[in-house]
């Protein structure tokens, strides 16, 4: 992708940098737009961001800026992109800078140069009458962004400080053309069909209440729904060999001291008293893991250790940041920690990736793999770093898996795999990993004995398929609008009789497939059928509809309409057979 920048240079660059840079210009045109609208308006940040950008504004007394005010906005900014002014570049030595950006009012801009290094370069961007501060790079001319739209008002703190002023941030979306502004909207518009709270809701999956901020409540439906993910979940612990194991939500402090949280994460974890001694509910599962390895003495024979936990842990997110399952305080980690030798890496690595792919393959999510390797800040020697990264390098490459590597952005205790899923919405997700870890082992003094009979210390696997049960579930509500597969869905198969005359056969067929294994219900309400069917389509989402009139009681068969609409007739012991069938095997 070609780009023409504000020194004058064509360059050929990734579709996401271009993006960038059209973003940041617009949002330099979004600052001049407001300073000829409001011109005793004070400028703070105004960056890019993943789908457009946003300036932070402080407004003169009594003057303030609302949706209704974006049109005009958005007017003049686009005056100001047909006027085609030039984005020109210059630096000025920081003390010049400081009196430039004092001339012009802007107090914002001067208090940062004040955070900046000393020997940082001052760099200044101007289109027109406007002069901002920024590091660019910027287009050539304000005509080439095509496409924008002022979509939000918020506040913001200076500094994102609740101690500084309340500053005003207007946001909005760019891209390269309009066909591409208006497929985003589009996919928004998407979104909110398929956001999983509304469908939650509908559904009668969860609920959140003001009780319990960011804790959910499984109802029935949900429940139904999280108890397959875990009878699934159980079962692949069993076929790639994991021990499950269930360690307490509440331990003592000493241990988190030990595993060295109480020091560098105790601000999120919550703490009480019991016998006058300080506690903690755990944020994480492997300190109880490393309890369990200690609790008898340990052979190489018996590595490797592979302990599965479905954890339930509890850590302090902000509650402005709570969104409905996807960031919460409570959750259920699908969680397993793997001690092993240091010659078993590459092949334990192999198995844990070999599953977490196989869940994805189950869900019909695509997926990309990082691989991160040591940071500048890390423990362990040269040769441990060296022989875990090549063990998870090679265990990628035995799979035929492509990664990209990510120099540098390792755990400080060991490198580690991310798997990146995507969803219809082309949202990406980090949900597994695999983290090799030599901290762990060191604070709890673990150790086996090796084959020559001297002491060892083992290598910890931190592994994580679905992430967490609560986030996954959210994004598969998303994933299928709530069209879960059929082994999934709360309800598998719905009932309707067409009239009173009906209902005794109804129930007849209800209990088949009861007995059969089937999640069935009735519909016995004195309903039109037209009225159930809509409602079993749209509310219970469910994947088959059966209807029957005195037609199907007299024939002793039944109509079933799946989710594409289409009706057909068929024995009941075929349908039985085949909806078994397909819950049995888990089919998408």
């Amino acid at each position: 992708m070609k780009a023409l920048f504000n020194d004058g240079h064509v360059d050929d660059i990734p579709e996401d940098e271009e993006l960038h840079v059209i973003r940041h210009s617009a949002a330099h045109i979004l600052a001049q737009a407001i300073k000829r609208l409001y011109p005793e308006a004070d400028f703070a940040y105004g960056p890019a961001t993943d789908n457009g950008f946003y300036y932070d504004i402080d407004l003169p007394e009594g003057s303030k800026i609302s949706e209704d005010d974006f049109p005009a906005i958005e007017a003049e900014m686009r005056k100001i992109a047909k006027a085609n002014l030039k984005f020109e570049t210059y630096e000025l030595p920081r003390e010049e800078a400081v009196a430039h950006m004092q001339e012009r009012g802007e107090k914002y801009k001067v208090e940062h140069i004040a955070d900046l290094a000393e020997d940082s370069r001052i760099t200044f961007y101007k289109q027109g009458e406007y002069v901002d501060m920024c590091v660019g790079p910027h287009l050539m001319y304000t005509k080439a962004l095509k496409a924008f739209k002022l979509t939000a008002v918020s506040g913001a703190y200076w500094k994102n400080d609740n101690k500084n002023k309340m500053l005003t941030r207007v946001s909005g979306v760019a891209f390269r053309n309009k066909e591409e502004m208006e497929a985003y909207f589009k996919l928004l518009e998407e979104a909110e069909k398929r956001d999983h709270r509304r469908i939650g809701r509908e559904m009668e999956l969860f609920m959140m209440v003001e009780e319990g901020p960011g804790m959910p409540f499984w109802l029935p439906n949900g429940m139904l729904v999280r108890n397959s993910i875990m009878d699934y979940w159980h079962e692949m612990q069993a076929k790639f060999g994991y021990d499950e194991v269930q360690t307490p939500i509440i331990l003592n402090r000493r241990l988190w001291e030990t595993s060295g949280h109480w020091d560098h994460y105790k601000a999120n974890m919550y703490t009480t008293s019991i016998d006058d001694e300080e506690y903690a509910v755990k944020p994480m599962n492997c300190p109880g893991a490393c309890l369990i390895y200690k609790s008898k003495p340990r052979s190489y024979r018996d590595l490797p250790l592979k302990l599965a936990e479905a954890g339930l842990d509890h850590r302090h997110e902000l509650k402005g940041a709570l969104h409905g399952l996807f960031r919460v305080r409570e959750f259920t980690q699908d969680d397993a920690h793997l001690f092993i030798t240091p010659d078993q890496i590459t092949e334990q690595v192999t198995d844990v990736a070999q599953l977490i792919t196989a869940y994805y393959a189950q869900f019909g999510f695509p997926y990309r793999v990082e691989l991160s390797t040591r940071p500048e800040d890390s423990m362990g020697s040269d040769e441990d770093w060296a022989l875990a990264e090549e063990g998870l390098r090679r265990a990628l490459e035995s799979m035929g898996v492509e990664y990209t590597l990510n120099e540098g952005d390792g755990a400080f205790y060991g490198p580690k795999i991310d798997f990146h899923l995507q969803d219809c919405l082309n949202r990406t997700w980090q949900c597994g990993t695999i983290q090799l870890d030599f901290q762990l082992p060191q604070n709890f003094e673990l150790e086996y004995t090796a084959s020559d009979g001297s002491k060892q210390r083992p290598i910890m696997i931190h592994r994580a398929g679905f992430g967490s049960f609560e986030r996954f579930i959210g994004m598969l509500t998303e994933q299928y609008a709530g069209k879960f597969p059929t082994w999934l869905s709360p309800c598998q198969v719905k009932v309707l009789p067409v009239s009173e005359k009906t209902r005794d056969y109804a129930n007849e067929v209800a209990e088949a497939l009861r007995e059969a294994g089937v999640r069935v219900k009735v519909d016995e309400r004195d309903e039109k059928i037209g009225y159930k069917i809509r409602e079993a389509r749209s509310q219970d989402r469910v994947p088959y509809m059966l209807i029957l009139g005195e037609k199907e009681k007299e024939a002793r068969n039944i109509s079933v309409r799946d989710r594409s609409g289409e009706t057909t007739q068929h024995e009941l012991d075929e349908f039985v057979a085949a909806v078994s069938a397909e819950i049995k095997e888990r089919r998408r």
